[in-house]
């Protein structure tokens, strides 16, 4: 008979959370004897540890026990094949740690328990039933949302990450509903993270609110024929048999066979030789000697690693800062074999690329740059011209002397670069990583201190390697002009005399070498190991490989475009010569500011410091309002940048071999973590109006292909519906209704039903118009209507959704306090001007309050890019473009439907595991020979 029961307190720990959550929230380690991972365990022990010294008093538990997945199947998958199918393999780093945490574990002398065929959440259910059962108390450590279905009657959960206990209530938060109906709402909601199908289009919310009304799910599928919305009633009767599939799987099996009997779960102190043996072996040091202290015994002695020796590299080296004459020149297999043995002794090599020119689909390589520790640093010329740089243009293209053998130096190179073992560290490492696809060789892995950079510092400056060197090095780089000089003289860098480069470009890889090893432990101290992990190092090769593709531009398209623009613009002149009573130069500022101000005698214009009247795209947009001439030169303007810009210059950017344009994306380009495209950039085009889509219509696929958009619908106005708790935006999205409709409805007490699509036109813009802090001088800008008409839609905005003015006061007062503002994953974003005074003052503070919105939507697509290429693998496809909240792909026909799917599923459900957001995402998917088709 058990000897379990009122009065005791059970506690489960959820293990495999700890474990997941150890490894990506610290940086990796490794134990210096053998090099074996052992970061997550040293997180895992941490946790313990601290578990162990928290429950302490007169509420501590009795009982205790860790739980462990056995392994990835379970009983579910033979209930249903497809059950956690998505789900990556675990890294491989990890692997090797997942027994040593149930080692650890037992050094604790806290039971370990897993049982083959059924999952971690089974055993805690179980055993929570049975000690429920038996008059106990149990708490759950865990922030699993499938354990809530147990809450109740003495059981609880506690989530560590958020310090936060679980009951009744807080389950009701979470799901609309209390435990007993979790499992209802579950299958009714499914999960994409498990791969468990539920009802399509039925989300959390909409699931709770059709539990509510009929009070369970069988109920719900016998009555399905009563539910009103008819999209929705199909659903729940075609998927009948798949909601009671998924209604089993996330059922949690209490009934099972546990072996384990509660008694067996008593507290016990652990027994200092074995605890202590343990950490010794981890060689944990900081934790063996809290431990010992906890225990009352002496730390074990550990013994300090010998460093393995490389004293003929480095007499040939000598490691003195910033030395630039004692930079090596490495001009032989020999010396370049002395330097891979030590990247293998150390594990990681910090390098740079020289080349010919910025653009990496039209530049040579030059010559490579290694360094191993600070001020150990040399350079391999590859492809310097004997010329040097005297002769300019017509210089002789004869080798220098001195050089290795182009193949025979990528051939000694490729095995380091491509090796897993050995970390590749740059700056600005795409770019290197496309030189080096280019010859065919795929660096991997690697680490950027420009994205470590922009991880800790967005907002603070900007992320290039002389600006990062100066501020943190307190070193002045060598400048490239004093080599390469400028203007029309400048010569490419294979004409840089070989001496000279060594000492430039081996300072380029030691610069990038300290900041690595400055940045890389800063990381963690600044809680934004997560982001950098995840969001900014795994996006490179993803944009290097989409770089490389490009996309295909129908030149012929452009030059007809091109034509029609000038004859478009001939005939605007008419007609804006026409209102202004005489012909002028539509392109001179000084001429326009005559006319408007001097002739016309428009009001409100203001003259600069050179007396010029001011004529920006404000002032026009201000004017337009009470006159049509500025209207017809905003016009006029537009048609005239889309030439200039696209129709020009896009002719220019099709790369003579492949016939594709390569746009350049900068990770680091924008505080909020958007993606910023040069060279050109494609993200700009108008899509609104029809000479940006016909822009768009140059754009096509290869032949036998099509190209396919997904695009995230309304995404930042369903983050601002979660973030501020706005329950209109939050229903009206998920009902799938009109957002515009729906807030002109609100606004103006329009029945959805009699909308006229100017009012609804108008709550559009002030939808857009809030996110970005929009004023109503703005507002009637967009909407060419009076000021105090425009402000007076802002106050009733306001007074409608007043949860949108509290989430801006939050913001700023956030960002007022902490110098900054995050997103919902972590991403911190440096305000260093919000309590400054005068003009940017309000920039600051409309900054604040866009940048959470913004860079939570910029977050969920940089997640969805990076898991995308796994989730298409084995189609005939590829991913071209990212155009803020749109990704565009190429793919054979025949095969497209089954793009959209995966495509839309990784996208819709990019913000999990991490985030579950209060409103669906969704996203819109079009097919078309060229981008204005499939958008």
């Amino acid at each position: 008979m058990s000897n379990f029961g009122k009065g005791h307190h059970l506690m489960l720990v959820d293990g495999s959370a700890f474990i997941f959550r150890a490894y990506h929230a610290l940086p990796p380690l490794t134990r210096k004897s053998d090099g074996l991972p052992v970061g997550a365990v040293s997180g895992f022990v941490n946790m313990l540890f601290k578990m162990v010294e928290d429950n302490q008093g007169a509420d501590a538990p009795t009982h205790v026990a860790v739980i462990f997945d056995y392994s990835s199947k379970s009983f579910r998958n033979e209930l249903y094949a497809d059950y956690k199918a998505h789900r990556p393999p675990p890294p491989e780093d990890l692997v090797p740690q997942f027994p040593l945490t149930r080692t650890a574990t037992r050094a604790f002398n806290i039971p370990s328990i897993e049982i083959e065929g059924f999952e971690a959440d089974d055993i805690i259910g179980c055993l929570s039933c049975r000690a429920r059962d038996a008059g106990g108390r149990v708490t759950i450590v865990s922030s699993d949302k499938d354990l809530m279905q147990l809450v109740g009657d003495g059981v609880e959960m506690f989530d560590p990450m958020k310090n936060k206990r679980i009951d009744r209530e807080g389950v009701w938060e979470k799901f609309g509903v209390y435990p007993e109906r979790v499992v209802d709402v579950q299958a009714l909601a499914g999960d994409s993270v498990d791969n468990v199908p539920g009802a399509p289009g039925i989300g959390l919310k909409t699931a709770a609110l059709l539990i509510n009304e009929f009070g369970d799910l069988d109920t719900l599928l016998a009555r399905a024929e009563e539910v009103k919305q008819p999209k929705r009633r199909q659903t729940l009767i075609d998927k009948a048999e798949q909601i009671r599939i998924s209604q089993k799987l996330v059922t949690l099996d209490c009934a099972m066979d546990c072996p384990v009997t509660l008694d067996e779960l008593e507290v016990k102190e652990p027994d200092p030789e074995v605890l202590l043996g343990f950490l010794a072996e981890m060689e944990f040091r900081t934790l063996s000697k809290r431990a010992a202290d906890k225990l009352g015994v002496e730390a074990p002695a550990m013994k300090e690693p010998e460093s393995p020796k490389a004293e003929e590299l480095r007499e040939e080296v000598p490691q003195i800062p910033f030395e630039e004459a004692e930079y090596v020149c490495i001009r032989d297999a020999e010396a370049l074999g002395r330097w891979i043995a030590y990247i293998y002794e150390r594990g990681h090599v910090a390098i740079d690329t020289e080349t010919t020119s910025l653009s990496e689909m039209r530049a040579e390589l030059v010559g490579i740059s290694l360094c191993v520790t600070p001020g150990l640093a040399g350079y391999i010329p590859l492809a310097h011209k004997a010329g040097g740089g005297d002769e300019g243009l017509f210089g002789n293209d004869d080798l220098a002397e001195g050089q290795m053998s182009f193949a025979e130096a990528i051939d000694l190179l490729k095995p380091v670069l491509e090796d897993p073992s050995i970390l590749k560290i740059g700056q600005n490492m795409k770019y290197d990583a496309k030189i080096f696809a280019r010859i065919g060789v795929d660096v991997a892995p690697i680490d950027d201190t420009m994205l470590m950079s922009y991880a800790l510092h967005a907002g603070l400056h900007n992320h290039g390697m002389d600006e990062l060197s100066e501020r943190y090095l307190a070193h002045t780089p060598i400048p490239i002009k004093s080599l390469l000089g400028s203007g029309k003289s400048a010569i490419t860098f294979d004409r840089v005399p070989i001496d000279d480069a060594v000492k430039y470009a081996a300072e380029d890889a030691d610069i990038t070498l300290r900041l690595w090893e400055l940045f890389k432990p800063r990381l963690h101290a600044a809680k934004v190991t997560r982001v950098y992990e995840r969001m900014e190092r795994p996006l490179v090769p993803v944009l290097a490989r989409m770089e490389l593709a490009g996309i295909k531009v129908d030149r012929d398209h452009l030059y007809a475009m091109s034509n029609a623009f000038a004859q478009k613009m001939a005939m605007l002149e008419e007609e804006i010569a026409a209102k202004a009573g005489r012909p002028f130069n539509v392109g001179s500022p000084k001429q326009l500011g005559e006319i408007l101000f001097d002739e016309l005698g428009l009001p409100g214009g203001k003259k600069g410091k050179t007396g010029a009247w001011g004529t920006g795209a404000d002032v026009l947009e201000d004017l337009a309002t009470e006159h049509e001439l500025p209207g017809l030169i905003l016009d006029w303007r537009q048609i005239s940048k889309l030439k200039s810009t696209y129709t020009d210059a896009l002719q220019e950017h099709i790369h003579a071999d492949t016939g594709r344009v390569h746009t350049c994306y900068s990770i680091a380009g924008a505080n909020t973590g958007r993606l910023a495209s040069t060279d050109p950039n494609l993200q700009n085009i108008p899509v609104r109006t029809e000479e940006g889509r016909r822009i768009r219509e140059a754009f096509i696929a290869e032949p036998g292909h099509v190209l396919v958009s997904l695009d995230y619908s309304q995404i930042e106005l369903r983050i601002l519906a979660h973030i501020a708790g706005i329950e209109q935006l939050r229903e009206a999205f998920a009902e799938g209704q009109d957002i515009h409709a729906a807030t002109a409805s609100e606004m103006f007490g329009v029945p959805i039903e009699q909308m006229t699509p100017d009012i609804r036109r108008q709550a559009k813009a002030i939808n857009f118009g809030v996110i970005y802090g929009i004023s109503g001088f703005g507002l009637a800008r967009n909407l060419r209507i009076p000021r105090d008409e425009a402000q007076g839609f802002i106050d009733r905005y306001f007074e409608r959704f007043p949860g949108i003015r509290a989430y801006m006061d939050e913001s700023v007062a956030f960002a007022k306090e902490h110098g900054r503002v995050e997103t919902l994953f972590g991403r911190r974003i440096q305000t260093p001007e919000i309590n400054a005074r005068g003009p940017h003052a309000g920039f600051a503070r409309r900054a604040a309050i866009n940048a959470r919105i913004q860079g939570t939507a910029a977050d969920i697509i940089r997640r969805a890019m990076t898991r995308m290429e796994a989730a298409i693998e084995g189609l005939p496809a590829r991913m071209l473009l990212q155009v803020h909240d749109e990704l565009l792909f190429e793919v054979e026909e025949g095969h497209e439907e089954t793009l959209i799917a995966r495509a839309r599923e990784v996208m819709e459900g990019a913000a999990q595991p991490a985030l579950q957001l209060a409103v669906p995402l969704v996203v819109d998917g079009g097919v078309g020979r060229n981008w204005a088709e499939a958008h």
